[in-house]
């Protein structure tokens, strides 16, 4: 990577036919760019969690008991509670998908480095929700808390699996933490019902399966539906506070942290709080500033904006190309690039 260029991160999901499409286009693009290459997520887990809805009907004790409509979905979400005379202390998920989708895509991503179409030195990128997000969006409020601990215990299972599948040295393992931000701690009313202590602990928890050798990264994410944010955030500071809290409760090596910088936000303010960020000094800062939108020009006003506070980060999107049209990914890819050379 030359001296000048800033490093790239690719959040996750990329909608290309398969891995092979999603390895080739990225190493093409920016493959000296990026310490980490995921494998876009493709087929049923490029809109995020949609598709652990269907684990849930297949555990004994949980029923549906209603449906929730999302605007980013035309068919609602199903709601899932406790059936009648269920015992809430013996659910059990099954294989969640994750452990599958990564040793098929870790296949794929280490043929292709053979064959040098991937660049040495880059890791394996397995993007992950945090439990805590799947639950809120498919369990009725009742039923959330008495769930949680038994999809984090199958989704703790899956991160073994994961590492027991990719040699640590390739792996690299990103928490996507999400409703935690926008469903909860940017509603008061939530806030009361989950403290940020609770939600960063449950964070915490998963975090510490992932093994030393491998790479441990973090996405604050504020949601992509529409290219607009679930909430769009104030400023950086609740981002910071969790980002802060997480160095303080992980108890091992943070390698990087993404934040989300929205399209209209090239304000000084916007990134004042990031003063008060207290990350270790290896763990590297991602800022979401690329948008296609307003290109070279508008990311150039966000960095300038961004530098002015935190002279030393590496670039990306606010979240994952999931939702984009493919024909868009190669410029998209492209400008990365561009971005990742300006000063």
């Amino acid at each position: 990577m030359p001296n000048a260029a800033r490093p790239i991160l690719l959040v996750g999901s990329i909608p290309l036919l398969s891995a092979d499409a999603v390895f080739t286009a990225v190493s093409a693009a920016v493959g000296d760019r990026v310490r980490r290459m995921p494998d876009g997520e493709i087929g049923e887990r490029l809109n995020w969690i949609v598709w652990q809805g269907a684990r849930f009907f297949d555990v004994p004790g949980l029923e549906v008991q209603g449906e929730r409509h999302m605007r980013s979905e035309r068919k609602a979400r199903p709601q899932f509670g406790l059936a009648a005379g269920a015992a809430g202390g013996a659910l059990a998920f099954g294989p969640l998908g994750y452990a599958q989708s990564a040793a098929e895509g870790y296949a794929r991503f280490r043929a292709l480095r053979a064959d040098g179409r991937i660049p040495a030195g880059v890791r394996f990128q397995v993007s992950l929700p945090t439990p805590f997000s799947v639950v809120y969006h498919f369990c009725t409020p009742e039923a959330r808390r008495t769930v949680w601990p038994h999809y984090e215990r199958r989704m703790r299972e899956e991160v073994r699996e994961i590492a027991a599948a990719v040699p640590h040295e390739d792996l690299a393992i990103q928490w996507d933490v999400c409703s935690e931000i926008v469903r909860v701690l940017e509603d008061p009313e939530m806030a009361s019902r989950y403290s940020a202590a609770e939600l960063i602990e449950a964070v915490g928890r998963v975090a510490a399966d992932v093994p030393e050798r491998a790479e441990l990264g973090f996405h604050l994410c504020y949601g992509d539906l529409g290219h607009q944010h679930t909430v769009e955030p104030r400023d950086t500071a609740l981002l910071v506070d969790v980002a802060n809290r997480l160095a303080g409760t992980v108890r091992r090596r943070i390698d990087w942290v993404h934040l989300p910088v929205p399209r209209g936000r090239s304000d000084e303010a916007y990134f004042t709080p990031l003063r008060g960020l207290a990350l270790a000094p290896e763990t590297e800062l991602y800022l979401g500033l690329v948008h296609q939108t307003d290109g070279i020009d508008g990311a150039r006003r966000r960095m300038a904006a961004a530098a002015k506070v935190v002279p030393r980060f590496g670039v990306a999107t606010e979240c994952g190309f999931g939702r984009r049209p493919p024909e868009t990914i190669p410029e998209l890819l492209a400008l990365h690039r561009q971005i990742s050379d300006l000063a």
